[in-house]
């Protein structure tokens, strides 16, 4: 039996592949609708037919056609860093076999952004590309840091040892950020939008410039699904079935990488989209993570649009940051799937 016959054979529960394609195609409906509801809905609200006539005959002189151009950029925002989240979020709970892992959890928001801060207050790098450089340099260290500490001990590096070495460090890294922000202005003007995540920072130029980034990230991350498939019956499993898995995690943790520091980067340590939307993806389409990743890539900008529109329309014309709005929607809808459809998840 091959391997790749093996992990179709996994424990995981088998789902019918026409239910997966239309929960993926469900998905890319509601993506449609919320791409729409963050063009329309804001401080100001603005007419469907407006919004459609903004685009096809815009007139500068039209106040409500300057309003849907300005929530061009959050929104494309949203679609490129929330598509990053999720489908990190997914691969590094496959690859760690972690259901509790998220770029939050593990420390790797905390350590691109003391990268991207010590960057700034000791050698003025504002740029767009040295603020990517900084924040994946510093995710990977916080990676590899991850996994040397939590591979300590008899046991090696079991998903709970993952979880609390995460939370530790972030912990470590929030404390030093805090410190470098204390002692240089210009870190701390800079570096003011990252403390709790938001869209409205950066120019639709931005977010077009990173996808090719989140795209080469995507693509890395995506060719890991097999090896996922086969670590979620044991890294024992994985190996005798045939995977190589210490290239395979070296070589998702690079497409990680890529996603979370370019999310950084541009957007601000936004949490728990990577630890929620796998888990409720997976109430879809099942645990096959070859529809699993597709997917959370798809269901990532569902949130990330939601929360940010919803932050906007709350209390006009003041706003509510997206990362605030993440965890407000994202903590009681998790709490729920944990207390009905994942039971069964145990560290």
């Amino acid at each position: 039996m091959t391997a790749t016959e093996s992990t179709k054979r996994s424990s995981a529960p088998k789902m019918k592949l026409g239910r997966k394609i239309a929960a993926c195609l469900g998905l890319l409906a509601v993506l449609g609708i919320a791409v729409i509801a963050s063009l329309i809905f804001g401080a100001r609200p603005v007419a469907l037919g407006t919004l459609a006539d903004s685009f096809t005959n815009f007139d500068d002189g039209v106040s409500d056609h300057v309003v849907v151009h300005s929530r061009i950029a959050r929104t494309v925002g949203g679609i490129v860093v929330g598509a990053a989240l999720g489908l990190s979020g997914a691969a590094m709970q496959g690859l760690t076999r972690n259901p509790l892992a998220d770029s939050g959890i593990l420390g790797l928001n905390a350590g691109a952004a003391l990268a991207v801060v010590t960057g700034i207050a000791f050698f003025g790098m504002t740029s767009l590309t040295g603020t990517m450089i900084a924040a994946f340099l510093g995710a990977a260290v916080v990676m590899a840091l991850v996994y040397v500490v939590a591979s300590v001990g008899r046991e090696g590096a079991t998903p709970i040892k993952l979880a609390l070495s995460g939370a530790a460090l972030s912990v470590g890294f929030t404390a030093v950020t805090s410190a470098v922000l204390m002692v240089s202005t210009l870190a701390l003007d800079e570096f003011r939008f990252w403390q709790i995540g938001t869209l409205a920072a950066r120019g639709v130029e931005t977010y077009l410039l990173v996808i090719p980034v989140v795209a080469v990230g995507a693509l890395i991350v995506l060719g890991t699904a097999r090896v996922s498939n086969a670590v979620a019956m044991g890294d024992d499993s994985a190996t005798a079935l045939g995977f190589r898995l210490g290239r395979a995690r070296v070589l998702g943790s690079v497409g990680i990488v890529l996603l979370v520091g370019t999310a950084t980067a541009v957007a601000g340590p936004i949490a728990f989209v990577g630890l929620m939307i796998p888990h409720a993806v997976r109430l879809l389409v099942g645990s096959d993570y070859r529809w699993l990743m597709p997917a959370s890539l798809i269901a990532g900008p569902i949130l990330l649009l939601v929360a940010d529109t919803l932050g906007r329309v709350i209390n006009p014309p003041g706003e509510i940051q997206v990362g605030v709005m993440c965890a407000i929607l994202g903590a009681p809808l998790f709490i729920i799937m944990m207390r009905s459809g994942m039971k069964s998840v145990t560290l």
